[in-house]
């Protein structure tokens, strides 16, 4: 669990991180060199549960040793799909990080959302859904990591 009081925005108490798979921990179905280890570290204080329509079906390699939970989607309703995910883990503990429009209601429904504008981009309606936007998942997750950035981020 991570609990990160934030000045002047409010008390967040994290038990899950739902995070999407292509485009934000992966490009072109490859994991992104170092994730690895973050998610390891994470997984010391989160639940992690990666979402993903598994478009080039390298998720369960990819992801092979993390510990973590690979939710595999079907191609039709993913956005909703997510944001049940959201919702049945609990919204109130649960940061979602993505990228794509079909996160955008994963975005929304959790406490905390973090978009990632990866080397794919980022969809605009993810973006406007987040608490915070990075350049990369190292950020975001690094976030995560280490508290301080956050408070610093959010703030009021």
């Amino acid at each position: 669990m991570i609990d990160i009081n934030i000045p002047g925005y409010r008390q967040l108490t994290l038990s899950h991180l739902v995070v999407d798979f292509n485009g934000t921990l992966a490009y072109d179905g490859a994991l992104r060199e170092g994730v690895k280890p973050q998610l390891a570290e994470l997984a010391k204080l989160l639940d992690i549960h990666v979402v993903t329509g598994n478009t080039y079906g390298t998720a369960n390699d990819e992801l092979h040793g993390i510990p973590c939970r690979i939710l595999l989607l079907q191609p039709n309703g993913q956005a909703q799909a997510k944001r049940d995910i959201v919702q049945q883990l609990g919204a109130e503990v649960t940061v979602a990080i993505g990228n794509g429009r079909n996160d955008t209601q994963m975005m929304a429904a959790a406490t905390l959302a973090i978009a990632v504008i990866g080397a794919e981009g980022a969809a605009a309606e993810t973006l406007a859904a987040a608490d915070v936007v990075t350049n990369n998942i190292h950020t975001a997750l690094g976030m995560l990591q280490h508290h301080k950035r956050l408070i610093a981020t959010l703030r009021a």
